[in-house]
C-alpha cells in the first residue's frame, strides 16, 4: 500500500510500459547484432563498413567501438528491458539510481537514452558525415527519453511499487 497525494491509501499495483520495454529491447537486439559483427570482424567488412570511417577516430579498427556498442547499447538495454518487465532487484543498479523515488530500471532507461544520443553525436563527429541511420537512432534515443519521462510511465515505475 502507498499513500496518494490526497492522503488515501491505495494498493500498489505494478504496471509495465510495453512501449518502453520494446524500445529498449529492439535497441538491444540491433546493438548486440551490430556490436557482435564488429567484434567478430574488426575490419568492418562483415557489415560493409569502410576503413575510411575510422580516419578521424582514435581507433585503428572497429573492435573497441564494437565492444562499446555491444555492452553499452546492447547488453545494458537488454538488462533494462528485462528489469522493466520483471522488476528485478539489482543492488548496483539501485546504488547508481539518481532518482531514489523511481525504480532503478526506469532511471537506467534515461541513462540509455543519453548514451544512445551521445554515441550518435560522437559517431557523427568522428566520421564527419550524417546519414539517415544516424537520424533514426538519434530520434530513437530522444524517443526513449520522452517515453521514460511520460507521467504515466513514471507512475508505473515508482520505487514503492518495484518489489510488488
Amino acid at each position: 500500500m502507498r499513500t496518494s497525494d490526497d492522503g488515501m491509501k491505495r494498493e500498489c499495483v505494478p504496471e509495465r510500459s510495453w512501449a518502453l520495454i520494446m524500445m529498449q529491447g529492439f535497441l538491444a537486439i540491433g546493438a548486440i547484432i551490430g556490436g557482435g559483427a564488429l567484434i567478430i570482424d574488426p575490419s568492418g567488412d562483415l557489415v560493409k563498413m569502410p576503413d575510411s570511417l575510422l580516419e578521424h577516430s582514435p581507433f585503428g579498427s572497429f573492435l573497441i567501438p564494437g565492444i562499446i556498442l555491444l555492452l553499452v547499447l546492447g547488453v545494458m538495454p537488454m538488462i533494462i528491458a528485462i528489469s522493466l518487465l520483471r522488476r528485478t532487484h539489482w543492488e548496483i543498479g539501485e546504488k547508481l539510481n539518481l532518482y531514489s523515488n523511481q525504480y532503478w530500471g526506469w532511471t537506467f532507461s534515461l541513462y540509455t537514452g543519453f548514451a544512445l544520443i551521445i554515441w550518435i553525436m560522437i559517431q557523427v563527429y568522428w566520421i564527419q558525415h550524417v546519414s539517415v541511420i544516424h537520424l533514426v537512432y538519434f530520434a530513437w534515443g530522444v524517443g526513449i527519453q520522452i517515453v521514460t519521462l511520460l507521467p504515466d510511465v513514471q507512475r508505473r515505475y515508482q520505487a514503492d511499487c518495484s518489489s510488488a
